[in-house]
């Protein structure tokens, strides 16, 4: 089960106004970097499953929460816990870094 694709209009309802802990990858379709961070993004998604919300923001297509969230270089991956961030990563650090921002949220 891949990773859930936000668009503007439910970023909010699924990412600051949820409850727990929330991993957003902040991507393009045209950035290698993200291309590369992709199946391991949606890998997560299955290894959290029941944990945590692992979704995708295409920069291109939602503007508005990249703009919001100061997202000035992709791949960025920011930790939500409860609607607030809590951690961030810019560029793509490897899986094991990306599973080390969840956990230790």
């Amino acid at each position: 089960m891949p990773a859930t694709h936000l668009t503007s209009d439910n970023f909010q309802k699924s990412v600051e106004d949820a409850k727990g802990v929330v991993f957003v990858d902040f991507f393009a379709t045209w950035c290698g970097p993200c291309q590369m961070a992709a199946p391991i993004v949606d890998k997560m998604a299955e290894d959290y499953a029941d944990k945590v919300a692992i979704l995708k923001v295409d920069v291109d297509q939602a503007r508005e929460p990249a703009m919001k969230y100061n997202v000035m270089s992709i791949p960025t991956f920011i930790v939500f816990k409860d609607g607030k961030e809590v951690d961030r990563q810019v560029g793509f650090p490897g899986e094991a870094a990306l599973k080390a921002m969840i956990d230790k949220a």
